[in-house]
């Protein structure tokens, strides 16, 4: 009985997630108060490695459960706080609401956002011109929305033409299969050679959407939840935000973009695959099919929704409130106009980001550890060691190389809290820590698209249902992803050292941005 209790126990542990994984978690749960107990701050890195490598299994289990079982057991055995935690998470309660309530809110603007990539896909014959459609409407829309919320759509679009490519080679007509998402056998009367077409040019242009959510999401406070920390800790503005990153992000956008047209032109590592003819057909029958059916109700509701997208950005772009509560007003609009009153109705809206919010308070925790513990203090007394632009080359490289590994939402935090502890201390100016950020920012968001681990956007798409009905795999990601990785990774350096310090300083000419002077109101509000 006792053999047959402990084995469900141990079943149950972590769920579906292997043999080795549960043991090595085991393994790290029981080995920290011991190393605690003997060296804290060696069980604090300890605990940051294993933290990692929790988000670098994301595949074999999602991090909240053995991420928050190491943060729970570290604030048991002493090393940190739960006030200190919850220290943290007050700091930065403007990026939970904005996952809270801008991803769900956008959730409501799915229609108009569906109908928007369904005319690209259908209308646009040149892939390559349809590639780089999709990532700079990525990009565009990652700058005002949320680069998580935008895959998620383009998930749900990606899903849509799959299933209804699906419907047609089952034989069945549009509205017989709304949700099916079918596998190989139900294509027989289609070709495996067509298949494997529709599925390497869907990859590709996931792909591209991807990136182009980080193009657009490195641009502004509310593209990456990290960019939201940054911009509290530096007291910048939505505008304020967008110039300052601009001698960085606008070389490395450009530059994504001639990426774009070139692995679509050169046809290497799995792009350049076109849409099958015969898929083309089937898909354009769908649109013609649903514009025929459109009644003036859901013309309404798409006019709704797209006025509703206008204030989101006159919103977001003059900082009428916090970003949060802009999404709260996105929700009671986009339901109250589209005729959404119920409460389960509601609810699905909350699914997709609340999982990542509570593991974003999960991170906070480790952050809190990180704090107590003074585990950073020897590596940014390093990097602070160096002088002027080397000192900002040096912040991209070193958050850029964590980023790939790890979550950028993660080491965008950690590194941000720890600078301005070291403008605080006087050990910087407060011009320095201004271009610290901005090099802070870029170094979380360009680099960390060599792996899913970086971007919560490609973990997103990597574990979605999407994935595996378009055979697309880690190591697929990770070498599809590889040629934007050099580029943008590359380019932003060469930003940080020939421009950024230059045009900071043309910006302060112009009078574009002003210097911040720590204490007084503009410090404080966020106002220049």
């Amino acid at each position: 009985m006792q053999q047959t209790m402990a084995s469900a126990l141990f079943k149950n542990f972590l769920g579906h997630s292997p043999v080795w994984y549960k043991l090595a978690i085991i393994a790290f749960l029981a080995i920290n108060p011991i190393i605690f107990s003997i060296d804290p701050y060696t069980a604090g890195w300890i605990l940051i490695l294993e933290f990692i490598f929790t988000l670098a299994m994301a595949l074999k289990c999602y991090p909240l459960q053995p991420g928050g079982l190491l943060a729970l057991e570290a604030i048991a055995i002493g090393m940190t706080t739960p006030d200190l935690v919850l220290h943290e998470i007050q700091e930065n309660i403007e990026v939970i609401l904005l996952l809270v309530f801008m991803v769900a809110g956008i959730y409501f603007l799915k229609k108009l956002l569906l109908l928007s990539f369904t005319k690209l896909i259908t209308k646009i014959k040149s892939k390559t011109i349809l590639s780089l459609a999709f990532c700079v409407s990525c990009a565009f829309l990652s700058a005002f929305l949320d680069a998580l919320t935008v895959i998620a759509v383009i998930i749900s679009v990606a899903v849509g033409f799959y299933s209804i490519y699906h419907k047609v080679a089952s034989g069945k007509s549009f509205h017989e299969t709304e949700h099916n998402h079918g596998e190989d056998e139900h294509f027989e009367s289609l070709t495996r050679t067509e298949l494997e077409d529709f599925r390497a040019f869907l990859r590709s242009l996931m792909m591209h959407a991807g990136v182009g959510t980080a193009l657009g999401g490195v641009m502004t406070m509310v593209g990456e939840p990290q960019n939201l920390i940054i911009a509290a800790k530096a007291s910048w503005g939505f505008s304020e935000f967008a110039i300052r990153m601009a001698p960085v992000t606008i070389p490395v956008f450009f530059a994504g973009i001639i990426t774009c047209v070139a692995v679509e032109k050169m046809g290497i590592l799995g792009y350049g695959a076109k849409l099958p003819a015969a898929v083309h057909q089937i898909l354009s029958d769908y649109d013609r099919h649903e514009d025929k059916k459109r009644n003036n109700r859901d013309r309404a509701m798409l006019i709704a929704q797209a006025l509703i997208a206008v204030w989101l950005v006159i919103g977001l772009a003059t900082h009428m409130a916090s970003v949060g509560l802009i999404g709260l007003s996105i929700i009671i609009l986009a339901t109250s106009f589209c005729g959404v009153t119920e409460e389960h109705a509601l609810g699905k809206a909350f699914e997709e980001a609340l999982p990542f919010t509570a593991l974003l308070c999960v991170f906070f925790a480790i952050v809190a550890v990180i704090i107590e513990q003074k585990l950073f203090l020897p590596v940014i007394d390093w990097v602070l060691s160096f002088e002027g632009k080397m000192q900002l080359v040096m912040f991209y490289i070193a958050n850029g190389l964590l980023s790939m590994v790890s979550d950028n939402v993660f080491v965008g935090s950690v590194y941000i809290t720890e600078v301005k502890a070291a403008l605080n201390a006087g050990q910087i100016t407060r011009d320095q820590f201004d271009l610290l950020a901005v090099s802070i920012n870029t170094g979380t968001n360009l680099p960390s698209v060599a792996t899913p681990n970086g971007q919560a956007a490609f973990l997103f798409l990597l574990t979605s249902a999407l994935a595996p009905l378009i055979r697309l795999s880690y190591g697929r990601m990770v070498l599809m992803a590889l040629p934007y990785t050099i580029v943008l990774s590359l380019v932003g350096l060469a930003a940080t050292w020939y421009l950024l310090p230059d045009m900071t300083q043309m910006l302060y000419d112009m009078e574009l941005i002003s210097h911040h002077v720590p204490g007084s109101e503009a410090e404080t509000s966020g106002h220049h």
